[in-house]
Parts: C-alpha cells; sequence; structure tokens
C-alpha cells in the first residue's frame, strides 16, 4: 500500500473505531525488524493502534513478557523488560504480562532459550471481550490465533485484519485470508513512515 492507500484507509475505518479491539503481541513485532531492517517504535505503534481502537482503554492490548532473569528467586525485572512494559502504560495499552522462563539448551550458548508465549491468554481476550468489539486487529503474522480468530468469525461474526512484516507471516493467516476467515492482511513495512522508531534520525 501506498502512503496515500494507507491515510485512504484509515479514514475508512473512522466509524470502527469504538468497535474494534487491537492485540499487539509484541514478542512477535520485535522479531519483525529481522526483515524489516528497523525497529517498531512503541509510541509510533501507539499512535497508529488508536487509528483502529479509539475505545475503551482495554480494547488496546499489549503483550510482553516479564523477564526477571534466569534465576527463579528474583523478584527484580530487568531494565529492558520493564522499559518496555512501562512505555506501553504510558502510550495508553492495556499491558497484559507473565513471567518468561528460561529453559535450559545445551545447543544454544546461552545454555537457555527464552519462552513466554501469549497465544491462550490472547485468545481467552478475544472470547472473553467478544461483546465489546466487532472488528480484531491484530500485530502478529503468527498462525497460531488463527483458529481463535476463525471461532469468533464463523461464531460471533467478528472480521479480522491482520499486520506483519512479509517475512514474518505465518502460512495459516495467508490461508485464512484467502477464505475469508481473515478479512485484510497489511504488512508493517508499508507503515514504516509511522511505525519506525528512527526515522527522523539523520543517518
Amino acid at each position: 500500500m501506498t502512503q496515500m492507500e494507507i491515510a485512504k484507509f484509515l479514514d475508512s475505518f473512522e466509524q470502527y473505531r469504538h468497535r474494534t479491539i487491537v492485540i499487539v503481541d509484541f514478542g512477535n513485532v520485535e522479531k519483525w525488524k529481522n526483515s524489516l531492517g528497523w525497529k517498531v517504535g512503541i509510541p509510533e505503534l501507539a499512535r497508529l493502534v488508536k487509528k483502529f481502537s479509539i475505545g475503551r482503554g482495554f480494547l488496546r492490548r499489549f503483550y510482553y513478557g516479564a523477564d526477571f532473569g534466569e534465576h527463579e528467586s528474583c523478584k527484580v525485572m530487568t531494565l529492558w523488560s520493564s522499559a518496555i512494559l512501562n512505555r506501553a502504560k504510558i502510550n495508553g495499552f492495556e499491558v497484559v504480562e507473565k513471567r518468561v522462563k528460561y529453559i535450559y539448551s545445551k545447543n544454544n550458548v546461552c545454555g537457555f532459550e527464552k519462552k513466554c508465549d501469549f497465544d491462550v491468554e490472547m485468545a481467552v481476550d478475544l472470547i472473553q471481550e467478544r461483546n465489546n468489539y466487532d472488528i480484531i486487529v491484530l500485530f502478529s503474522g503468527d498462525g497460531d490465533l488463527v483458529r481463535a480468530l476463525e471461532y469468533l468469525n464463523k461464531e460471533y461474526g467478528k472480521k479480522s485484519i491482520v499486520m506483519s512484516a512479509r517475512g514474518h507471516i505465518g502460512r495459516e493467516v495467508m490461508d485464512a485470508q484467502k477464505i475469508g476467515i481473515i478479512s485484510e492482511v497489511l504488512f508493517a513495512d508499508d507503515f514504516e513512515y509511522r511505525l519506525n522508531m528512527e526515522r527522523f534520525v539523520r543517518r
């Protein structure tokens, strides 16, 4: 999409903003940088999200792991994780967090893998809040949530829009679009002028 097409699309969305829930899987969004070559900024993301959802704050949901380090007894969150969660709260997101797990892995140079999936939490939240929205905007290319989107579409008539980077979108998402489960797939690549946190930095 061109910038003009994006502006037209967002303008056409105005009438739906009070009945739209936005789900941001920020762990997934962070990985987009590998394909995009730039990072998505949280304030920039929040401004775009408000173009989709202007309703109650809990309809703008931000899912991210609370990292306390590899020792389970530690009660102090890492500065990086704390900064991201606080920035999301400051920018008007309803933050959903849970502790990051450190799983031993002899194949990893660090000796462990980090794991913190929110698929169940996102699916449950979408189902619980179904009376408060008509449209779902999902910032994640992960295909694991497609089953929940299909259920909500078939049982309750909910429409879904997915945004992801072109190199990070699951086959399940594209298949779901072909059969009408997902009404539109947007690519973060086209939204760089809105999402790139360093777009004004001189190089």
